[in-house]
């Protein structure tokens, strides 16, 4: 298979809702072929008019380093057309198999181009943080994968929710922020600000010096997903989602069953 091949077949899983066997048993991928099989479906996708947002940041904590047996995190694409508003419904029979992650969100006021970017520099440029719950879908198979296949994959994305609440970054400690993820109203999982590479803070780091290095550095207006505060929860129709992260926000979405959402043969 060609990295076009692999593009093509990502695409057709997510537009189908069918998913596919890892593409890494098909062909040997890089973590840098993947990269670009994620670049050649993000701009298919902005080619049919959905507008880049920001950046998704992904394996942020050591259970998940482990399991793909990496030692830093990697990043994703998102979207507009993978918004839903706070306290609005996802469309569950639009997804395959898909999990959630409370996290937390910078929007930013000014770039971050620079190559050694430091955590000084990401407070400086960070008009404000959010609460957000990330809807983390894969394409692959039962979640059977490696590293290159989730980062060919965008880095298993698919939605994401923000909290309307825009809080100052400045003062804060997030790596001792708490941060619950209730479903249906029971507390399903909890973790702290520390369990995303010990401060959420050092994960827009780690970002914004990937991407400079790459050419395509963090604009003023992008949204970056931190990376999990909590372990992943799965959801199904009718499951209603709430995160809270303590001194920063709070957001929610429900899952219906009704028809397809976005349709990726035109979004």
């Amino acid at each position: 298979m060609s990295l076009h091949d692999v593009a093509d077949a990502l695409f057709d899983a997510e537009r189908q809702r069918c998913a596919i066997d890892k593409p890494s048993d098909q062909c040997s991928l890089s973590v840098d072929d993947a990269y670009a099989i994620q670049q050649l479906n993000v701009q298919r996708r902005l080619a049919r008019g959905a507008r880049l947002v920001g950046r998704k940041i992904g394996i942020t904590s050591k259970a998940v380093m482990d399991w793909l047996k990496v030692s830093e995190p990697d990043f994703g694409a998102l979207l507009d057309d993978m918004i839903v508003d706070d306290g609005g419904t996802c469309e569950r029979s639009a997804l395959l198999q898909p999990r959630v992650e409370g996290e937390i969100a910078f929007v930013l006021e000014r770039d971050l181009d620079l190559p050694r970017c430091t955590a000084v520099d990401v407070v400086s440029a960070t008009a404000w943080i959010g609460a957000s719950i990330e809807i983390i879908d894969s394409r692959v198979k039962d979640w059977k994968l490696t590293l290159a296949d989730t980062v060919a994959d965008n880095a298993s994305s698919a939605r994401f929710v923000m909290s309307s609440t825009k809080t100052s970054l400045r003062g804060l400690d997030l790596p001792l922020v708490g941060c619950a993820l209730r479903k249906n109203g029971r507390v399903a999982s909890s973790g702290a600000g520390a369990a995303c590479l010990g401060n959420p803070v050092n994960a827009v780091v780690w970002l914004a010096r990937t991407l400079a290095q790459r050419g395509t550095p963090l604009r003023a207006g992008d949204v970056v997903l931190s990376g999990a505060l909590c372990p992943v929860v799965p959801v199904e129709v009718g499951d209603v989602i709430d995160v809270d992260v303590h001194g920063v926000g709070r957001c929610s979405v429900r899952f219906s069953g009704g028809a397809r959402g976005v349709n990726m043969s035109t979004a």
